[in-house]
């Protein structure tokens, strides 16, 4: 992405007090950190997290009551709890957070601070996927609920590949003791420093002013930032988000899929409706064998992997007919020819007649949590092969949104390092 612009209409990342765990006060740090809450693979993911410390972030993300306002006053109770009894506190002075991911493969180094928000409109921050009413309304409360942004998105960049600018403080920050090391069970080690010398944050400023940023994951949470900004009488700590911003052209994201679980369609039926409207063939095992496979016939076409009967058939070479009648033709190629849209427009709702609500799709980051979870409920997973990054940037810089859920950026930050409280910059 072109990221270059006006100054005025660049990325505006302030410092803020960050609410973090107080290592006395818990078994450990990785124990109270989690994936963020749509990563989370419920219910089994859920109740490993919830054990593995009675206060691990999951239950401020995702509370456990019988209704949606239960939850969210409760995710509001424990987080008042853990800070009355200093198992969360604030830093003493506002801070850009410099984080940094790593394990034996990826190395990943970021900023964490609030950004300014604006709507898509203003080309500063591009969406590339469609969001949900229902998860906005969700988070929405829950944020309403809590005066709290519990977990940063992830925003990406690209500079010029220069160490200048953001790029030359992180490099000088990573270089001093870190204010927290930890390493989760995932093996991705984890660090985080504070930036607070007023000279480095203006060269942080002056540098991002120059750049606009795509959203690589939570979608949901800036279109929740916004339409909570929208419910404010004034300027206020809602005109800002909570993310991480890396820069892709020092630090390359992975992209992966995010595959499909439809609860009421065993694989039996889903094969049989596809019946001369695709090529439809059997494939060995194991999971990664069958990917590879996916991934060979992706190269050529659109390509799905089902499964959730014991076995993997490889669907591919769709009837060009059926993509006439059923893909709209007033969108780039690029966005047609995308696996997604032509498994929602042609296969959800037109072949399977399958309505996007979450009583019949389940939407799992994980490939073999899909596979089990599809077997064990007589359901069918659709796996899909991840989008190109450079796809999802040339969408996005021509305003054109992907179908919900396309793309996995990746590593994500671990939610449960550092926190904002929106009541705390009101005081």
């Amino acid at each position: 992405m072109n990221t270059s612009g006006p100054a005025e209409q660049g990325l505006r990342l302030i410092p803020f007090r960050g609410l973090r765990y107080v290592p006395e006060r818990v078994g450990s740090l990785a124990a109270v950190t989690s994936p963020p809450y749509d990563v989370v693979v419920r219910p089994d993911g859920l109740h490993h997290l919830e054990s593995a410390d009675p206060h691990n972030i999951v239950r401020l993300i995702l509370p456990q009551a019988d209704t949606a306002a239960a939850r969210h006053e409760q995710a509001a109770q424990t987080l008042g709890h853990w800070l009355a009894e200093g198992v969360l506190a604030p830093d003493p002075a506002p801070a850009l957070y410099v984080y940094e991911q790593r394990n034996s493969e990826i190395l990943q180094r970021g900023l964490i601070g609030a950004l300014a928000l604006s709507p898509a409109a203003d080309g500063i921050v591009l969406p590339h996927e469609d969001v949900m009413a229902h998860v906005v309304e969700d988070r929405a409360d829950l944020m309403r609920t809590t005066a709290a942004h519990l977990e940063p998105l992830l925003l990406t960049y690209r500079s010029d590949g220069r160490r200048t600018g953001t790029t030359a403080v992180i490099e000088r920050t990573v270089a001093r003791p870190p204010l927290l090391a930890t390493t989760t069970e995932d093996g991705f080690s984890h660090r985080l420093w504070a930036v607070t010398d007023p000279a480095e944050r203006d060269e942080i400023e002056t540098d991002l002013t120059r750049h606009q940023a795509l959203i690589a994951d939570g979608h949901h949470r800036w279109a929740t930032y916004l339409r909570l900004q929208q419910e404010q009488t004034g300027p206020g700590p809602w005109d800002f988000g909570l993310v991480l911003l890396v820069d892709t052209a020092r630090y390359p994201l992975q992209v992966r899929a995010i595959h499909r679980l439809l609860h009421g369609l065993p694989v039996a039926d889903a094969l049989a409706a596809l019946d001369g409207l695709f090529r439809i063939r059997s494939v060995e095992g194991p999971l990664p064998h069958a990917l590879d496979a996916l991934a060979g016939a992706r190269a050529e076409g659109n390509a799905f992997l089902l499964a959730g009967d014991g076995g993997f058939h490889l669907v591919d070479r769709p009837d060009e007919a059926l993509l006439t009648r059923t893909v709209p033709s007033d969108r780039p190629l690029a966005w047609r020819t995308l696996d997604a849209t032509v498994l929602h427009s042609t296969l959800l709702d037109h072949v399977w007649q399958i309505p996007d609500a979450p009583e019949h799709i389940a939407y799992i980051h994980d490939t073999a949590a899909a596979v089990e979870q599809a077997e064990r409920n007589n359901a069918t997973a659709v796996l899909l092969h991840p989008v190109r990054e450079e796809v999802v940037r040339d969408l996005a810089r021509q305003g054109v949104t992907m179908p919900r859920k396309s793309t996995s950026f990746g590593p994500k930050p671990a939610s449960g390092i550092v926190l904002r409280s929106l009541d705390l910059e009101r005081d």
